[in-house]
C-alpha cells in the first residue's frame, strides 16, 4: 500500500506509539507483507522463524518484536505486537467507508462500456472501454479494469485476504488494503471470487481466460493469456507466470510459482514451484508421464 506522499520514520512510530531504531527523516513510502515487500517500504515480522527473511528482504523499514541489529541503510519499528501495528498504520491511511448507493460517484468508466443493473461498484474504481459487466457483479474500492473486459454475473472483484493471526480464543484479521487489477481483454466468468492484495495488487494478466467458480488468493499474480478451468482454487501470493492452463478442481497452495505454458491437468495439487513447459497430474503434482506410470504399476502390483 503506497502512502499519499513520504512519511518520515518519526512519523510513522508517532501513529503507533513505538520507539525505534533510525535516523527521525529516514523516508518511508509504504507498507507491504513480506511476499512482495519493495525498498522504501515497512514490512513486519513478529515471529522467530522469519526474522532473518525480513530484514534481508527488500523492506526499508521491519516492524518487529525483538530489538535486534539494524541491518545497514534500513530502520526498526520496535513494538511488542507488529500485527496489530501493521493494521494500524495500514488503517490510518486506508479507513472502510460504508457506500450508500450502488455505483460510487467518483468511478471512472470508458466509452461503450456496458454496466448490467444490480452492479455494485465502489470508491475509486477505474473501469477501461468496452467493457460488458454482467449483473450482480460486485467491485470494491480501487479495483482497475482494463480494456475490452467481460465480467460475468455474480463475481466479486476485491473482497478482503484470507489472512488471520491465531490469538488463542479468537482470529485476528490482518486488513487488506491492497486492490485487484484486471489487465486488457481478460474475460472473467460467474460467481469467481479474486481477493484484493493485503497491500499490493492481486493482478489477472492481459488476455487471461478465466470460467466459472474461480477463486484467486490476496496479492496473486497471474500472467498473460493463463487459462483457468472451473472451481480451481489459488492461494495467496502465488505466481502463475504466462500461458499457463489449469483446469478443473486444481488447488494450489500458498506462495508457489508455476513456470509458464506450464499445464495443470484437473483435481490436481500444487504444493511447490512447478517448472515451465510441462504437464503436471495429481496430489503432490508432479509431471504426467510420471504420475500416470507410477499408478499403472500400483495397478499392476495390487494384481
Amino acid at each position: 500500500m503506497k502512502f499519499p506522499k513520504s512519511f518520515t520514520l518519526k512519523n510513522i512510530a508517532s501513529i503507533i506509539g513505538c520507539e525505534y531504531i533510525g535516523k527521525d527523516d529516514f523516508p518511508i513510502y509504504g507498507t507491504n507483507e513480506i511476499h512482495r515487500v519493495k525498498e522504501g517500504e515497512i514490512v513486519f515480522v513478529d515471529h522467530p522463524k522469519y526474522y532473518d527473511k525480513a530484514l534481508r528482504s527488500e523492506a526499508s523499514v521491519i516492524l518487529i518484536n525483538k530489538k535486534v541489529e539494524c541491518p545497514k541503510n534500513k530502520a526498526l519499528l520496535l513494538s511488542d505486537d507488529p500485527f496489530r501495528d501493521f493494521n494500524k498504520i495500514n488503517d490510518y491511511f486506508v479507513k472502510f467507508t460504508p457506500q450508500n448507493k450502488l455505483i460510487s460517484d467518483d468511478v471512472q468508466i470508458g466509452t461503450n462500456t456496458v454496466i448490467q443493473p444490480g452492479v455494485y461498484i465502489g470508491k475509486h474504481v477505474k473501469i477501461g472501454n468496452n467493457c460488458v459487466i454482467f449483473p450482480n457483479v460486485t467491485i470494491h474500492d480501487y479495483t482497475e479494469i482494463g480494456n475490452n473486459v467481460v465480467i460475468q454475473s455474480g463475481t466479486v472483484l476485491g473482497g478482503d485476504g484470507f489472512y488471520y493471526k491465531n490469538r488463542g480464543s479468537y482470529y485476528d484479521r490482518l486488513k487488506s488494503v491492497g486492490n485487484v487489477i484486471i489487465e486488457d481483454n481478460v474475460e472473467i466468468g460467474s460467481n469467481c471470487t479474486i481477493d484484493r492484495g493485503v497491500t499490493a495488487s492481486t493482478i489477472i494478466g492481459e488476455g487471461s481466460k478465466l470460467d466459472n467458480l474461480i477463486q484467486v488468493g490476496h496479492d496473486t499474480v497471474i500472467g498473460r493469456k493463463c487459462l483457468i478451468a472451473s472451481q480451481v482454487g489459488i492461494a495467496g501470493c502465488c505466481n502463475i507466470q504466462d500461458e499457463v492452463s489449469i483446469w478443473g478442481q486444481a488447488g494450489f497452495a500458498s506462495s508457489l510459482t508455476v513456470g509458464e505454458k506450464a499445464v495443470i491437468l484437473a483435481q490436481s495439487g500444487v504444493s511447490k514451484n512447478l517448472e515451465a513447459g510441462k504437464t503436471y497430474f495429481g496430489y503432490p503434482a508432479e509431471e504426467a508421464k510420471k504420475k500416470l506410470k507410477e499408478m499403472a504399476t500400483l495397478k499392476r502390483l495390487a494384481k
